[in-house]
């Protein structure tokens, strides 16, 4: 049986096959009566195996997690997503249960505003599966060995879009915090992935064990600030940038970072004030401004040990960490064991064999054409129409938006009554907001760019293709516009390292950039391509919607058809 347990601000969600002796436990633990957890709900269900227990306990465990009604006070002990026999069948069971607790007041939204929002997405309280496990347990066998041999340590987890790199990592944080902060008294659940580690010896290696989790990106950054903000153990301060890590004067036993790729070289920063601290940073670190030091090399100098979360092919400005320093990091650690690649796709419903085709689409290596079973990939003709099928999109499933490259400038910032993309008599402005824009009041409206996208989950994107990237028909290659690029600091040269950017390092940083876009939806992906050329192109690789096919049928015509 699943069971909660309550006060009017926080909630315990377990799973037992004996109420009375669990309940009896949780009496006996003082740090369930600090709590004073008064009421108590039992879900019994004889049908229901052990799996299905497990399954939901975790389904329980994310839903209020991200709920916000209650602070979840679980430890992040772990359960893996995995499958067992008649699992649909025990999810349609879980559904009526969920909405039995809702009429209770136990939740006040419905399950897919809950699982839409970044306190689901980003939950510390996510089923891992078997992949991100095993990396999680040996990421913590090794890193224990290590604090008892008083030896440095770093680490490498590698995937593509939608492995789930950040899981990892938010998971990671929260189960180390646990672990430093566990009630020797409240014994571990058994079944739990990690229970061995909330043991004797392994929390006294953490005391005084300062954690950080580094997140160049700002608008990531923001909303895993405000999952932590509601989760126990964790903190909004755990959450730093590069320039935080490198300018104060904490050292830490642990980094985590994530979009590691996205770490800083020397170049011209976005602002002045970050030129001038780059410049001190080095020399308060390593007495001296040489221009070969990245904030890669302020990570390891302030910090003990490093989890970077990367992949290689995500880089989109010139400031990034080059790949050579990647690669490098890379062999490092795959020579002495501590390399993590995923290779299963969490987000896109397509697979794998999505993010392939994407990336073979976008090296113009001209692939096969293939449909995908339950995943809506469609290229349109005209934007306004792509916008109307988004709306309806969201309409049915939310979290459907468009993204563009930085193909047009930003008139709306200093404007806002301008347009910025004005495409087939439809007019379009950029994100207002560059922090959680997606889940931001009229983002339906706007247009959301790499900088706003990037590590967030859509159900549907519909991405636009500006005059940035084209197709040479003559040539069969796909080449850029160096002017119809605005994005003024993903393409300036870096005169302090002396380089100059030509078109082909654009062309990666523009593909990757698409590639990034092309990624994001977990139910769908619409395209809209400015160059005819490229449109073209496309339609070679991408069936195209028509009025006469509406894309709503799409995805129950392609259910059931095999790739």
């Amino acid at each position: 049986m699943v069971y909660t347990l309550s006060n009017a601000r926080e909630v315990y969600i377990g799973e037992t096959l004996n109420a009375v002796v669990r309940m009896r436990q949780h009496l006996d633990s003082p740090e369930k009566q600090k709590h004073d957890l008064q009421a108590m709900r039992l879900v019994i269900d004889e049908t229901f195996n052990k799996s299905a227990c497990l399954d939901l306990e975790s389904f329980l465990i994310r839903l209020f997690a991200a709920d916000g009604r209650y602070t979840v006070l679980n430890r992040n002990e772990g359960i893996t997503d995995s499958d067992y026999f008649d699992r649909q069948s025990y999810r349609e069971a879980f559904d009526a249960i969920f909405e039995e607790l809702r009429e209770q007041g136990m939740f006040t939204r419905d399950r897919v505003t809950i699982e839409n929002s970044d306190l689901f997405k980003l939950s510390p309280f996510k089923a891992l599966n078997q992949e991100q496990a095993i990396a999680v347990e040996d990421i913590l066998e090794g890193l224990f060995q290590d604090l008892e041999r008083g030896e440095r340590s770093t680490i490498v987890v590698q995937g593509d879009p939608g492995t789930g790199k950040t899981i990892v990592g938010i998971f990671l944080m929260k189960l180390l915090r646990d672990i430093q902060v566990a009630n020797p008294h409240d014994k571990a659940d058994g079944d739990s992935l990690f229970s061995e580690f909330f043991a004797e010896g392994y929390p006294e290696l953490l005391d005084g064990f300062k954690i950080g989790l580094v997140v160049p990106q700002q608008s990531l950054r923001k909303s895993i600030e405000k999952v932590f903000k509601k989760t126990p153990a964790l903190s909004p301060r755990h959450v730093l940038t590069p320039f935080e890590v490198g300018g104060n004067d904490e050292h830490y036993d642990l980094l985590i970072v994530d979009e590691a790729h996205r770490l800083s070289q020397r170049a011209n920063q976005p602002s002045g004030q970050l030129n001038k601290k780059f410049v001190d940073i080095n020399r308060k670190l390593f007495g001296e401004d040489d221009l070969s030091i990245t904030q890669l090399e302020w990570i390891r100098s302030k910090s003990t040990h490093q989890v970077f979360l990367l992949d290689t092919a995500q880089s989109v400005r010139p400031a990034d960490l080059p790949t050579s320093v990647l690669d490098a990091l890379i062999n490092q650690t795959r020579g002495v064991g501590r390399f993590y690649p995923l290779a299963s796709q969490m987000r896109v419903r397509a697979g794998n064999d999505y993010l392939e085709y994407v990336r073979q689409i976008l090296r113009a290596e001209s692939p096969e054409s293939r449909t995908f079973d339950q995943y809506e990939f469609r290229v349109f003709d005209d934007v306004g129409t792509m916008h109307d099928v988004i709306r309806a999109r969201d309409e049915q499933h939310g979290l459907a938006r468009l993204a563009a490259g930085y193909a047009w400038p930003w008139k709306s910032k200093n404007d806002p009554a301008a347009f910025d993309i004005e495409l087939d008599g439809r007019g379009l402005r950029w994100n207002r907001t560059q922090v959680d824009w997606i889940n931001s009041p009229g983002s339906i409206d706007e247009v959301g760019s790499i900088h706003t996208v990037q590590g967030y989950d859509l159900n549907y994107a519909g991405v636009i293709i500006g005059p940035d990237l084209r197709f040479d028909a003559v040539n069969g290659q796909l080449c850029v516009d160096r002017g119809s690029y605005h994005d003024k600091k993903g393409k300036e040269n870096n005169p302090t390292l002396g380089i100059t950017y030509t078109d082909d390092d654009l062309l990666r940083f523009i593909t990757n950039i698409y590639r990034v876009l092309l990624t994001r939806g977990m139910r769908g992906t619409f395209v809209y391509a400015w160059d005819p050329a490229l449109r073209d192109y496309l339609r070679r690789f991408i069936p195209t919607w028509s009025p006469e096919q509406p894309a709503e049928r799409a995805e129950s015509e392609q259910h059931g058809r095999k790739p």
